[in-house]
């Protein structure tokens, strides 16, 4: 295997490799282990349109209900397979030059870089709390991608900054997959319809647990979209899928996952303070997802450590900029993280020899 081989082969790693049976999973951020009873309900009254093709109709249903969720016109929405459908059709647009925010979600640079579009990485620093400069972005990069909150440094750029990379020309990728599970989605661009070239992607992945699905959708300017979907087959988008952006984008939705957001805004300010003293872990920036950046000793020992004890982390050295000692733990309720916890002071401790 070559050293390119290899570096691809890290940019597709993700948390669902770390994860495994019988382990305690803090490695994949999905919130709940099935969609809540409604939404399956929903979802099993569907089932008896997969004997006919997906219609106009029932895509029009959910542009229209994405649409009026974002205070958006129908036609600056389409659908999609997960938001990670969004990133594998970006090669679509032909930039001539894509800038990827780092650390971040690895897939849109897999997609442009197996495509042949040149990939610029712009890091961001872990001592400057990987806040975003606009100004680090070249300035010929026709294409930028960022993530907001940002995977895996939890980190929330204010919509000001993301503001500043659009300009007449360029095409902004903002990958909103977790802004749902920020408190009043603040910093969001979903409704900005005013940003030249901004294309927004969004999940239902992990507030609604629908990993298993693949549900999502874009939002941006109908020619832009237009171009992203210009070669996509027909019928791209499956009835179950179409339901599900439908049913969560539906005003009763939005307010179950308001208040699923202010819970895991209290998971995770219950997480740092149960982090705050373990010996020789530091958290990293100033988390405001559902997970957690870690900078521990050892990472590798420690990851392996846990993993012994039946609990999974994520491992962070497959995001460039990261190293083995970084590590993503995703935020859950504290009698659950506890357990995390407690295993984290006892393997520093044995770590620093206390």
């Amino acid at each position: 295997m070559t050293s390119q081989d290899t570096e691809r082969a890290l940019l597709r790693h993700h948390g669902d490799v770390d994860a495994a049976p019988g382990l305690v999973d803090f490695a994949v951020n999905v919130r709940m282990d099935r969609p809540p009873r409604w939404l399956r309900d929903r979802l099993a009254a569907a089932l008896d349109r997969l004997g006919r093709y997906p219609s106009s109709a029932e895509d029009a249903a959910a542009r229209a209900a994405v649409a009026a969720r974002h205070g958006r016109g129908p036609d600056e929405v389409l659908v999609l397979n997960g938001a990670a459908e969004g990133f594998a059709l970006l090669p679509a647009l032909r930039p001539t030059l894509a800038a990827v925010v780092h650390p971040s979600f690895t897939e849109p640079e897999v997609a442009l870089a197996d495509a042949g579009v040149p990939v610029c990485r712009v890091p961001l620093a872990e001592d400057d709390g990987y806040l975003l400069h606009p100004e680090l972005v070249p300035d010929e990069a026709d294409l930028v991608v960022v993530g907001n909150p940002t995977n895996p440094t939890s980190v929330l750029h204010p919509a000001g900054a993301l503001r500043r990379l659009a300009r007449p020309g360029r095409v902004l990728v903002v990958d909103e997959a977790f802004i749902d599970a920020v408190p009043g989605e603040c910093e969001s661009l979903a409704g900005a319809a005013d940003v030249p070239g901004l294309l927004v992607l969004r999940s239902l992945t992990k507030t609604w647990a629908l990993p298993g699905l693949r549900a999502g959708y874009a939002l941006g300017d109908p020619a832009l979209l237009a171009g992203l979907g210009r070669h996509r087959p027909q019928w791209p988008v499956g009835s179950l899928v179409l339901e599900a952006v439908t049913a969560c984008s539906e005003p009763a939705a939005v307010a179950e996952s308001a208040r699923l957001a202010e819970r895991a805004d209290a998971e995770r300010a219950d997480a740092l303070l149960a982090l705050a003293g373990v010996p020789g872990l530091l958290v990293l920036a100033e988390p405001r997802a559902p997970f957690l950046l870690l900078r521990v000793p050892d990472g590798e020992r420690l990851r392996a450590a846990l993993r012994g004890r039946g609990i999974a982390v994520r491992r962070a050295d497959t995001f460039p900029g990261l190293g083995p000692d970084h590590l993503r733990v995703a935020a859950r309720a504290p009698g659950q993280f506890g357990l995390l916890v407690d295993a984290l002071r006892q393997e520093l401790a044995l770590e620093v020899g206390v």
